[in-house]
């Protein structure tokens, strides 16, 4: 039989028992379920973090850039480690404190319904957005591993099989808990692919001779300085704002145990983008004419048999993971701020995490037809990822200065950022700026300060809103 199926076949089944495992611990209430009961420790907050950030758009899209542009594309990951290690020196912190359980519900408790509704609109489609890139990466690395067995197609699908699954059974617990598994066996199994190869095509001086691209080996002019700066300033505004990511922050035992974690696993990022880059690089040396989707798969099944096949199927199973968050965060978004909002505002405990469950199977199988029109993993991923800047004008005002904010801002600055991203999508004459994130935060910025400028009715007073040292300066003392 061959080694990766039966690699594969291992692997699904032990991610499927720790999630059964896992099963007792997310049934009860519904916020077992959907923050793991706010208890997950800091190393689980960090391979959370890392096993979100680093699935198919790090790894295979970071490698399908590098086979074009060359090693200057890893830096698409080291922004996300940029962008975790910002939300855990920042906002990580308050929104723990604030003690919701997702983005529009901060919204519609300092601001309107509107808001919140449109909110919930737009984090669930830009999640989606996201999780379509795993199904992708997830078909091109099962069809890689095992050709006779799987097309790009087939692979989604079983992709998305194994997503659902283990996200139906123990949520956030199954999450967390596997990405222990899975963020160990990715980064040993790509450093080990990555000596490997390197080895195979006689050392760093020959892949500098043979480079395809110019400029392979440098660590800015091939994507570019402003191309970083525009990753590095998506990757934060998301982490400050999209809902998987704080719902990782949430689940967090304590204050400072999200704010570590966060932090560890930001430094932890920094590196593997650009040993996931070398390899599309050695990729486009030795296989010229491949489709430039398939590099990392193809360069890492060169390799030792069962090295490839442990170092795809964590790949894979980081797509798993990464996927497993998105689809959690999406379906709680709709079971707590759509369903219990407005549909059953009294249904029991049970009722909630049934209706979550259910909503992870629904839009999970949505999804599938995102992945199936998705073409450019990196390219799809930095639109959608621009419009989470209105989210983050919003917290970062609501969270450090709630006093000049108005009730009114929070809808009309996620209104500006459709419109903004419609217009630069459909009328290229508005296409001044270098990327449309530039864009987002100078109007999203702009019309939230001026309505809290002009607009009366402030934000409520919320001692929540205060940071530790400003809460003690605030209360009188307790004898």
């Amino acid at each position: 039989m061959n080694s990766s199926v039966i690699i594969v076949g291992l692997y699904i089944v032990l991610m499927f028992v720790i999630s059964w495992y896992t099963k007792w611990r997310a049934s009860g209430k519904a916020d077992n379920y959907i923050l793991a009961g706010r208890k997950l420790t800091t190393p689980l907050i960090m391979v959370s973090i890392v096993g979100l950030a680093v699935g198919g758009a790090s790894t295979i899209g970071v490698s399908e850039k590098a086979y074009t542009a060359g090693l200057s594309a890893g830096w698409y990951t080291t922004a996300w480690g940029i962008g975790a290690i910002v939300m855990g020196l920042t906002v990580a912190k308050r929104y723990r404190r604030l003690n919701i359980t997702t983005i529009p519900e901060m919204l519609e408790r300092y601001y309107d319904k509107k808001s919140m509704g449109l909110g919930i609109v737009c984090q669930i489609l830009v999640q989606l957005v996201i999780m379509s890139m795993q199904y992708v990466a997830g078909g091109m690395i099962l069809a890689a591993l095992m050709p006779e067995i799987f097309t790009p197609l087939t692979g989604m699908l079983t992709s998305a099989v194994v997503f659902i699954g283990i996200t139906l059974i123990g949520g956030m617990w199954s999450a967390s808990l596997t990405n222990v598994m899975n963020v160990s066996l990715q980064y040993a199994g790509v450093l080990m692919a990555v000596v490997l190869a390197v080895r195979m095509v006689g050392g760093m001086d020959q892949i500098a001779l043979n480079l395809p691209m110019p400029a392979g080996l440098d660590f800015i002019s091939g994507v570019g300085p402003m191309t970083i700066i525009t990753w590095v300033v998506v990757l934060i505004t998301v982490n400050l704002s999209l809902q998987s990511i704080i719902q990782i922050s949430l689940g967090a035992k304590d204050v400072a145990t999200a704010r570590k974690g966060f932090i560890i696993g930001g430094l932890v990022m920094l590196p593997i983008g650009f040993v996931s880059a070398l390899l599309g690089v050695i990729a486009a040396e030795v296989y010229p004419n491949i489709p430039a989707a398939a590099a990392l798969p193809q360069m890492i099944m060169s390799l030792n048999p069962w090295l490839a096949g442990i170092t795809l199927a964590a790949l894979w199973a980081a797509d798993v993971s990464t996927a497993c968050n998105l689809l959690l965060s999406s379906a709680t978004l709709y079971s707590h701020d759509i369903h219990k909002r407005f549909i059953n505002p009294d249904m029991a405990d049970s009722t909630y995490l049934n209706v979550t469950r259910m909503a992870v199977l629904l839009l999970g199988l949505l999804t599938l037809g995102f992945a199936l029109t998705i073409s450019g993993i990196i390219a799809t991923l930095m639109a959608g990822l621009s419009l989470m800047t209105s989210f983050s004008v919003i917290a970062l005002m609501t969270l450090y200065a709630p006093k000049y904010c108005s009730r009114e801002a929070a809808f009309y600055t996620i209104l500006t950022s459709i419109v903004v991203l419609v217009a630069w999508m459909t009328i290229p004459q508005v296409r001044i700026l270098p990327h449309v994130i530039y864009a987002e935060w100078i109007t999203c910025g702009g019309v939230f300060l001026g309505i809290s400028a002009f607009a009366r009715q402030r934000i409520a007073a919320d001692e929540r809103l205060l940071a530790p040292e400003e809460v003690r300066e605030t209360t009188p003392a307790q004898h």
